[in-house]
């Protein structure tokens, strides 16, 4: 389960572009499903997931929370095109240069926006319920490497322990 910061700031901002139309928001390593919970009550049209461990879909029900979910490690998983791509909590999860991969293919994906979630400071983790998905290949993400590593990123928002980044998309970058 991820950390709770910044996930206020990033629900305000999927609404500000919820408002003007209904959105499909593409939730990259949905985890316990963090973010179809957070954004539960918006205007989002279709829920769809990429998750690379497949007990998670059993044991945190995500087929109740996504209307679809593609089981695949999203390093060679294709992206379905979307209004909004969430990476929350995953890019630490794989080495930088596949994060930066990432990166680039969410924003060809998404129409409107990309959110980035990640650790700010060293967060180290191992496995977590047998799942080797979970351990932090990169422990040594700061703000400054996140905006010197990921292009396009317009506003962000600082926790403690957390970063999200906004990059906005298809005419409507900064």
């Amino acid at each position: 389960m991820s950390s709770a910061e910044g996930k206020p700031w990033t629900r305000e901002r999927i609404a500000r572009l919820a408002r003007e139309t209904s959105l499909t928001v593409l939730d990259v390593g949905p985890g316990v499903g963090t973010y179809a919970t957070l954004l539960a009550g918006l205007p989002v049209e279709r829920m769809l997931a990429i998750e690379a461990w497949e007990p998670y879909l059993e044991t945190y029900h995500l087929a109740d929370l996504y209307d679809d979910v593609v089981v695949g490690d999203v390093r060679t998983t294709a992206l379905p095109p979307c209004d909004v791509v969430i990476l929350g909590d995953v890019v630490e999860h794989m080495t930088r240069d596949e994060g930066l991969e990432l990166w680039r293919r969410s924003a060809e994906a998404a129409a409107r926006a990309v959110y980035l979630s990640i650790p700010i400071v060293h967060y180290p983790q191992d496995e977590i319920e047998g799942n080797p998905y979970e351990v932090h290949v990169e422990e040594d993400w700061s703000h400054e490497l996140v905006l010197d590593a990921f292009t396009g990123i317009g506003e962000w928002w600082l926790g403690t322990e957390v970063g999200v980044y906004e990059r906005l998309t298809g005419g409507h970058e900064h």
